[in-house]
């Protein structure tokens, strides 16, 4: 880390979210030709505005609608790397399908592990939250 001033060990989830998009982009730049500009493309875009999301949420005062929107670009998140999965776009390698299957699972069982850890924290922080909100009506 060239800024290694604290901010990474202050905030878990962004650098957890940072891990994420760098694994990712290991898996993505083997993509088909085809998919390079659709599905490639809006897997990056969700992972960036999630990214951004976090950071928009350390700096807000009122969290609770943002995390909302976190929650749910998450779970976009998902269900686009399943249907990527299922595509069966993971078992590619330098644009060639390499038709193993193992190789396939391996790739989305590191990404599915990485996004349930983000999505944990991103449930844990909305738990947080939602009890401090409610703490501080009564």
């Amino acid at each position: 880390m060239p800024y290694n001033n604290g901010t990474m060990q202050n905030y878990p989830l962004l650098y957890k979210m940072r891990e994420l998009i760098k694994l990712s982009k290991l898996y993505l730049d083997h993509a088909p030709k085809s998919e390079k500009y659709t599905s490639v493309q809006k897997i990056k875009q969700l992972e960036w505005d999630i990214y951004l999301l976090i950071v928009e949420v350390l700096k807000r005062y009122h969290k609770r609608t943002t995390l909302t929107e976190l929650d749910i670009k998450h779970e976009q998140l998902r269900c686009a790397w399943q249907l990527y999965y299922e595509l069966g776009y993971l078992a590619f390698k330098d644009g060639q399908n390499s038709h193993d299957k193992a190789y396939e699972n391996h790739r989305f069982a590191a990404i599915n592990r990485q996004l349930d850890e983000v999505g944990a924290m991103i449930g844990g922080w909305i738990k947080v939250e939602k009890e401090a909100f409610n703490n501080q009506k009564i």
